[in-house]
């Protein structure tokens, strides 16, 4: 098939939609297709379209229900579409009610939406594949800080990622823990960049480094003793399959998108916001090995969720269902 794949976020963008809109274009050409990605829809002669994003995409998918409307679309829903857009956006909602498939990344985005467009609904979670430099680190095992207990952050700085929550709380430990964070991801303003600054200042548990290469993110992710997510709002964050994959537990926030990916049961959850919380959990599992070590088993056992192999056979059937 021939499919023109749109996402808002422009080339070269470090922005997640356009990453995800990236790795997807592989995985269809992987799988015999032709595929245009594009930030619009321009009246092209596509077999089918791809709209990441329900509300920013909207006048793509009302154009090529126009042009083409015998022709399947597959609508992908962000945390902003799940989570927020839903709620208010005329746009997102029209965007839902054309689609032909509705992708989700978690399976408790499926609870967001009403009876009418769940049986569209497919979950495909994104797979992780580690860059090939470190991949000999990785699979030797792990080598962890000793004379500090680090913390990684990955991300770029947001509000809707509560970037510096995790600092916050590293200022609460005792005066004899260990915790170092250290949080990679460029400021997306000037304020934030200031207020990353700021916090290395003040606070010498905190380490900004910034952006980084993907290899640098891995090594820095597979040395660290835990990872933290401390977002507001994530249709299913990459970030939690990159850490389950590196074998580096993973604390967060107690949102759907983390615990659609997490499960329910999973005991490293602290409610959006709450400083305190996150404090207790990262003393604990700097002090209590068995409960760091519950942590590990839970999330290897999740690793193959992120195969990539898994994701590509979920597209694919996805796919022969239009065919």
């Amino acid at each position: 098939m021939r499919i023109g794949l749109v996402t808002p976020a422009p080339p070269r963008s470090r922005c997640g939609n356009r990453i995800t809109a990236e790795r997807w274009s592989g995985i269809l050409r992987e799988l015999g297709h032709r595929v245009t990605v594009a930030e619009s829809y321009g009246g092209e002669g596509y077999d089918l379209l791809v709209a990441l994003h329900a509300r920013r995409s909207h006048a793509a998918v009302r154009a090529f229900r126009r042009h083409r409307p015998g022709s399947p679309v597959v609508v992908a829903l962000t945390g902003t579409d799940l989570y927020r857009d839903m709620r208010w956006s005329a746009s997102a909602r029209a965007s839902v009610e054309m689609a032909t498939r509705l992708v989700v990344l978690q399976p408790k985005a499926v609870d967001e939406l009403d009876e009418r467009a769940r049986p569209k609904v497919r979950v495909i979670i994104q797979s992780v594949s580690p860059p090939r430099p470190v991949l000999p680190a990785l699979r030797q095992g792990r080598r962890r800080a000793t004379s500090t207990f680090d913390v990684c952050v990955v991300g770029h700085m947001r509000y809707v990622k509560d970037p510096f929550r995790t600092a916050m709380a590293a200022r609460l430990l005792p005066a004899a823990s260990r915790v170092r964070v250290v949080h990679l991801g460029s400021a997306m303003t000037e304020a934030m960049g200031r207020r990353a600054l700021d916090e290395m200042d003040r606070n010498p548990r905190y380490n900004w480094l910034g952006e980084q290469s993907p290899a640098e993110v891995w090594r820095t992710l597979a040395s660290s003793r835990v990872s933290v997510l401390s977002s507001r709002m994530e249709g299913g964050a990459n970030a939690i399959g990159e850490s389950i994959v590196a074998r580096t537990p993973i604390i967060a926030s107690r949102i759907a998108g983390n615990v659609g990916l997490l499960g329910d049961g999973y005991p490293a959850y602290f409610d959006v916001g709450d400083t305190s919380a996150l404090a207790g959990l990262l003393d604990r599992a700097e002090r209590d090995a068995r409960f760091l070590d519950d942590l590990d088993s839970r999330c290897a056992a999740l690793a193959p969720c992120f195969d990539p192999a898994r994701e590509r056979a979920a597209w694919a059937a996805l796919l022969g269902e239009m065919a």
